[in-house]
């Protein structure tokens, strides 16, 4: 389950599921707070409240230590890049949902739904809301799916691989599926 793709479940929206090492309340501060959520996803705090804000600096190159060069379509983001939402839907430690900027000016919507089974917790990732446009589904199909891979290998104390050494073979991927929608 934790390498299955992303599912479109209707036009703009995409859903992941996967099981982590819990409890809940220990993968709720990796999506809630900076430092943890700078080892998986992007720094910057989620106020958990609705009407919170949320802060995203992303810095793909500290997610691993391997060495990981930037692809000549990412390079722009190779000197960070910085998103702003506001939270929308906060139950801790089980729901937590918060807008998220678009690069075209639009806003689209993230849900993070948590799950206890056992020792274990299951995570549903909903992103809705997204824009038409091929390469921003298919960059966001492979941006979760390789941020999850990490967020599963920091829980399980695992050294990640490279974000982008994992993510460019995922877009084709994800063009793959996109172009089925």
């Amino acid at each position: 389950m934790n390498d299955n793709k992303g599912v479109f479940t209707e036009p703009g929206t995409i859903r992941f599921e996967r099981l982590l090492p819990g409890p809940a309340e220990r993968v709720w501060e990796f999506l809630t707070k900076s430092e943890l959520k700078a080892k998986w996803l992007s720094a910057g705090d989620v106020e958990t409240e609705v009407g919170g804000k949320v802060e995203h600096q992303f810095d793909h190159a500290t997610l691993s230590p391997e060495d990981d060069s930037f692809p000549e379509k990412y390079k722009d983001l190779k000197s960070g890049d910085s998103s702003h939402g506001v939270v929308t839907q906060c139950d801790p430690p089980h729901l937590l949902s918060y807008t998220w900027a678009e690069g075209d000016g639009t806003g689209s919507e993230v849900t993070f739904e948590l799950f206890p089974e056992g020792d274990k917790v299951r995570l549903v990732l909903t992103h809705q809301q997204l824009p038409d446009e091929k390469e921003v589904q298919l960059g966001v199909g492979a941006g979760w799916h390789t941020h999850l891979g990490i967020l599963i290998d920091v829980l399980e104390g695992k050294t990640p691989k490279g974000f982008w050494k994992v993510h460019m073979p995922l877009e084709k991927e994800y063009a793959k599926i996109v172009d089925k929608l």
